[in-house]
């Protein structure tokens, strides 16, 4: 006895896709891309990593500073002095910590923001040049 159902795999592929147009690309020109597209993630990484490095430098150079004035203000205050004198100096060694502290915190912060806009330079300069390949890649296909 013979199955009276149909074969879902028995139909002709050509007449399905008769209306597709399909152009071959240029795959080297898709893989030169991409090879772009990885050295500039590489170069920004390479940025952020400087950056990293010479922001935790100036962080260590400016932690030793902190610590070398904390030192001074320890011999000082070993030192006999009147009352008024310690709270002059106290006084004083507050006020110039605490522009310090200002100060390095902007500098820090100018670093950080340095390094992030070299590296996010690096990748929007990339994306931009993509977009570019990808318009000329679609007027070649259109040329075809």
């Amino acid at each position: 006895m013979a199955d009276a159902r149909t074969n879902p795999f028995d139909f002709d592929v050509t007449k399905i896709f008769a209306d597709f147009r399909f152009r071959p690309f240029d795959v080297e020109a898709v893989w030169a891309a991409q090879r772009r597209n990885i050295e500039a993630l590489s170069q920004a990484n390479q940025l952020a990593v400087e950056g990293v490095q010479a922001l935790a430098q100036r962080q260590f150079e400016l932690t030793r500073e902190a610590f070398e004035g904390f030192s001074t203000l320890m011999r000082d205050l070993a030192q006999p002095a009147s009352t008024e004198d310690r709270i002059a100096k106290n006084t004083e060694y507050a006020k110039q910590m605490l522009d310090k502290g200002a100060n390095h915190g902007r500098e820090i912060a100018a670093l950080a923001a340095k390094t992030g806009a070299e590296a996010a330079e690096v990748l929007q300069k990339r994306a931009t040049e993509s977009l570019d390949e990808i318009r000329a890649f679609s007027s070649q296909q259109n040329g075809r």
